[in-house]
């Protein structure tokens, strides 16, 4: 079972690339990022036209995830749980039903800048709730993973020029320590689990020439399970695509699993 996450940065601007991305690299699942749609608005047809099942959890203009699939796909939920008030939309789960069932849950994490400040505050709050949902996942004690863009960078490792992101509030001691926090929890980092030093990296800013300086930071995760994690069989990041026409200014990465 091959699953991928891809911020797309808005499936409008990703419309011909997307598609594209889906025929050359034919993962089962797809978890989306920033798909900045309503759920009316998602252009199913182009995606249950090559065999997937669409699940939305969309917001005008802004955020929104979603979950494309050609296996079937079991107890789909919409929203974080713990926060009854909060309506932006940043996670979605289902089971996908393999030959081994896992659950997969996607998240677009907050940025949280500028910090401090009230973004900032919503950023860790909702990784509280995140560690909330992980630890009653993980009592289930089955299949399932966390997937998406974190907007984390977890060590220095991950930026080629960590000095400038020191206090931003992608990796802030507070930030890095929330996902050490849930990471400790017992989950496995599936791409750091297979590839280890510096020069990987998952997002490459439009501003000043970064792409081509590989200016780039890894703040898109895959986090196992103890029950996926013996199901890893690989994880990689697609880093050719951005070098595309009308890229997002995210690549995907996706893991293999035994399932």
């Amino acid at each position: 079972m091959k699953i991928a996450t891809f911020n797309i940065n808005g499936i409008k601007a990703r419309i011909n690339a997307l598609p594209e991305w889906l025929d050359e690299a034919q993962p089962d699942v797809v978890l989306l990022q920033e798909i900045k749609s309503v759920d009316e608005g998602f252009p199913r047809e182009i995606f249950e036209d090559r065999g997937y099942s669409v699940e939305t959890h969309g917001q005008k203009s802004f955020n929104g995830v979603a979950i494309l699939s050609k296996l079937p796909l079991e107890d789909v939920t919409r929203g974080l749980p713990g926060d009854e008030s909060d309506e932006q939309a940043r996670w979605i789960e289902a089971t996908v039903m393999g030959d081994t069932p896992v659950r997969v849950c996607g998240l677009y994490l907050p940025n949280g800048n500028p910090c401090p400040g009230p973004k900032y505050d919503y950023k860790l709050a909702w990784m509280e709730r995140l560690h909330a949902r992980a630890q009653d996942l993980l009592a289930a004690e089955e299949p399932f993973l966390m997937a998406g863009d974190y907007n984390i960078i977890p060590q220095d490792e991950d930026a080629k020029r960590p000095e400038v992101w020191q206090q931003d509030a992608l990796a802030r001691p507070e930030s890095r320590a929330a996902y050490r926090r849930i990471l400790n929890l017992g989950f496995t980092e599936a791409f750091r689990a297979r590839t280890h030093g510096p020069g990987h990296y998952s997002f490459w800013d439009y501003q000043a020439g970064a792409w081509n300086k590989d200016d780039g930071i890894r703040i898109d995760h895959f986090l196992l399970s103890p029950q996926c994690a013996d199901l890893l069989r690989d994880c990689q990041i697609d880093k050719d695509i951005r070098a595309r026409e009308k890229p997002s200014d995210h690549v995907p990465v996706w893991v293999e699993l035994d399932a």
